[in-house]
């Protein structure tokens, strides 16, 4: 692997993806939680990438993804060069589709990604901002296209004509603006990205409460798996609706951050601002917010979509993948994995 096109990669990848919040975090176990057995997913850039990834891989478990800001899963074919050339910000940016789901469809025929037929029925939600100049829209366009051979194209809804730069979307007027890509990629763009997508995978949800009134809580990645020890953060969040924690069914949606926007980059900025824990409170939602970390080879903490954890990265295989599948399965079976 080439250190120079890595760290190029993960620079430009920066501006993929601070405020600080003040918010505490209380460092506990996880908790017994009663949870459906069917997740959720959402993830913006790097980590729309993953939550893609892990939407083919799992399946079974997932009924919906929301993907921002992001290409085409597999994209860049285990390749760095391919990467930064047609998964990026490059007008010309042609990722080859047909060469991409031949290697998909013998992922799912060897058991590593989950088949079609679980994959059929799930909803899809993809935004890309117009004013994007890190993944070009096109970008989400060809992601939407390739859905379309495992999802109903009814279940696919693309979102290309906001005029939004690279960051989350939120209606927060104490944000910053929606015209510029930066620390923390979380902007006042006045629309609610998180109430648009929530609303999408699960038919019906309530508004979004002003105040949260739940519990952020830290724990222990490396300790629920073995295999978040080569590429993830020690620390990972989730939050936790009082109702939740009370013994209520709830549901588990899982959030990846980008570049550049886990707690060593932004503190807790990405696990409170984007208005996923406000909804959480009001729908009996609880979010996991899995962390990445940064490396030599991962200096700005990306999710992998290229391949730096080895080239299973995007299928069952992938160590990240394992990795929070292991939390998720810590979560849906109260530690009995």
């Amino acid at each position: 692997m080439n250190l120079k096109a890595t760290v190029i990669l993960s620079v430009g990848l920066g501006t993929l993806l601070s405020v600080a919040n003040a918010a505490s975090v209380e460092e506990t176990a996880l908790p017994i939680l009663q949870l459906v057995p069917q997740i959720t997913l959402s993830g913006l850039s790097s980590g729309g990438y993953m939550a893609a990834q892990y939407h083919l891989a799992h399946a079974e478990q997932v009924s919906g993804a929301a993907i921002l800001a992001a290409g085409p899963i597999y994209c860049a074919q285990n390749s760095l060069s391919t990467a930064l050339g047609h998964c990026f910000n490059k007008p010309e940016s042609s990722p080859d589709l047909a060469a991409i789901q031949q290697y998909l469809d013998k992922q799912q025929q060897d058991g590593n990604l989950a088949s079609s037929k679980q994959l059929q029925n799930d909803k899809v939600w993809i935004l890309n901002g117009s004013k994007d100049t890190t993944v070009l829209p096109k970008l989400g366009q060809l992601l939407a296209q390739q859905y379309q051979h495992f999802v109903s194209e009814n279940n696919i809804q693309l979102i290309s004509d906001k005029a939004f730069a690279h960051t989350f979307p939120t209606d927060r007027a104490e944000l910053g603006s929606c015209d510029s890509s930066e620390s923390p990629f979380i902007a006042n763009c006045n629309y609610d990205a998180a109430g648009n997508f929530l609303t999408y995978l699960l038919a019906e949800i309530k508004p979004k409460v002003a105040t949260t009134t739940g519990n952020l809580v830290s724990f222990n990645q490396h300790q629920l798996s073995d295999a978040a020890k080569q590429s993830l953060a020690e620390t990972g969040y989730a939050y936790i609706p009082q109702s939740c924690a009370s013994g209520e069914s709830c549901r588990l949606h899982v959030s990846f951050h980008g570049c550049k926007q886990n707690a060593e980059f932004v503190d807790q900025a990405y696990v409170t601002n984007t208005d996923l824990n406000n909804y959480a409170d009001s729908n009996n939602l609880v979010i996991l917010y899995p962390q990445t970390t940064k490396s030599m080879f991962n200096p700005n903490a990306c999710w992998d979509w290229w391949g730096y954890s080895g080239e299973n990265y995007a299928t069952r295989e992938g160590v990240q993948i394992i990795a929070v599948n292991d939390m998720v399965d810590s979560l849906l079976n109260n530690g009995r994995n």
